[in-house]
């Protein structure tokens, strides 16, 4: 699966988070890694002890199942490893600052530095292999440590709140990729609690998917060069820009757009730019700056 442009959006809610096997002294070596913690829980976490990391997306069932080995090899080190899962489609900096071109994709680090290992999947005896000498890599370099199970006896574990029953419907049609069903659920619910403000970064966030998903990017930077004031072709670009992090590039594209429009082509594009904030979260400081230059655009 490529993913030439992961995703900047957080729909962690609607996801089914990647398979845990235990450790054999209970606990498990794997953690999730997010833009928020990978400096501490894998760069400064690999001065210590090995981290592997395996990027992942929910959108690729193969990726998702791939975890589920490289779970069970990195327990079998007894800690020598902690396995990091990092799901590209809600931590696009980590992808890009890897130069991921497709997950699953499995990196290691070594006291902050990356040892490439293996793009796709391979099976358990191979995993076991590359996992064995990247051990032996560390230890070359003094890294011998070894991490503490995550979850073990005695931890204090993390409750997880139960799911909303109200999603139930649209998290089914989101899982199996019905995105036009899904859409038309959280409109529903939207309907009927106006004021949620989950249920309406729900329903931008899965409107983005449906918009963007296998969409060739090159292909829709050239139709938006080659027609400017083709409103689909602009506001295609700025849905793949968000998604793949390139948020300001978005916001300016649409306020220019604005500023080169009027009356229902006006208002279409700043519906789609108010969308968009929703997508990136309100209280981002991007949307801020965005929504002072929408009102100097607007009056």
């Amino acid at each position: 699966m490529n993913f030439s442009r992961p995703g900047a959006i957080d729909l962690s809610a609607l996801k089914q988070p990647p398979a845990r096997p235990a450790a054999p002294g209970g606990g498990s070596y794997v953690v999730d890694i997010t833009e928020q913690n990978f400096q501490s829980a894998a760069l400064e976490a690999s001065l210590q002890y090995v981290v592997v990391l395996s990027l992942w997306s929910p959108r690729s069932p193969q990726s998702t199942d791939f975890n589920e080995i490289l779970a069970r090899v990195t327990n079998q080190f007894d800690g020598q490893i902690m396995l990091a899962q990092v799901d590209v489609d809600t931590n696009a900096a980590i992808a890009q600052a890897l130069d991921a071109k497709g997950v699953p994709m499995v990196v290691g680090l070594v006291k902050g530095q990356p040892v490439p290992l293996f793009q796709g999947t391979l099976d358990e005896a191979e995993v076991l292999r590359y996992f064995s000498e990247l051990i032996k890599v560390a230890a070359e370099n003094g890294l011998t440590g070894r991490a503490q199970p995550a979850g073990a006896p005695g931890e204090e574990a993390e409750v997880e709140a139960p799911a909303d029953p109200r999603f139930a419907a649209a998290d089914e049609a989101f899982g199996s990729g019905d995105f036009a069903t899904a859409v038309a659920e959280y409109e529903k619910l939207l309907a009927q609690y106006p004021a949620d403000a989950e249920i309406g970064e729900r329903l931008a966030g899965v409107k983005l998917l449906a918009r963007t998903t296998d969409i060739d990017l090159q292909a829709a930077r050239k139709a938006a060069a080659d027609a400017p004031d083709d409103l689909e072709a602009q506001m295609l670009v700025a849905d793949l820009d968000v998604s793949g992090g390139h948020v300001d590039d978005a916001f300016d594209r649409l306020i220019q757009l604005i500023k080169r429009t009027s009356d229902d082509d006006r208002e279409n594009v700043r519906t789609r730019l108010v969308e968009l904030f929703t997508v990136v979260g309100v209280a981002d400081p991007r949307v801020a700056a965005a929504r002072r230059a929408l009102a100097s655009a607007l009056f």
